[in-house]
């Protein structure tokens, strides 16, 4: 299994429904191997941490590259998380 983490700074004047339109629309995404996307805002435990983060589990290798060619999931990543992201750093281990 490959465990795709993406942590995400938001941009300061992001509303909260933005966000929301954005993991909505995550979680509707239908694509082979995908077998789950959970998100969560951070706790604040920790000055300089991120804002929220994505993760996704995929069967294999094989799926994370389609989900990462998809192009709802490409749709996704431009019209919603670009626009309200200051920063994004991505890491995909095998699980």
């Amino acid at each position: 299994m490959i465990r795709n983490v993406v942590l995400l700074k938001l941009k300061a004047e992001t509303p909260p429904e933005k966000v929301e339109r954005m993991v909505n629309e995550l979680q509707g995404m239908q694509i082979p191997g995908l077998i789950n996307i959970s998100t969560g805002t951070d706790a604040g435990l920790r000055e300089g941490n991120m804002d929220f983060v994505i993760v996704v589990d995929l069967e294999d290798e094989a799926a994370y590259r389609v989900y990462d060619e998809d192009a709802e999931h490409n749709r996704i990543r431009r019209d919603l998380v670009a626009p309200i992201t200051e920063r994004v750093e991505r890491l995909q281990y095998r699980m």
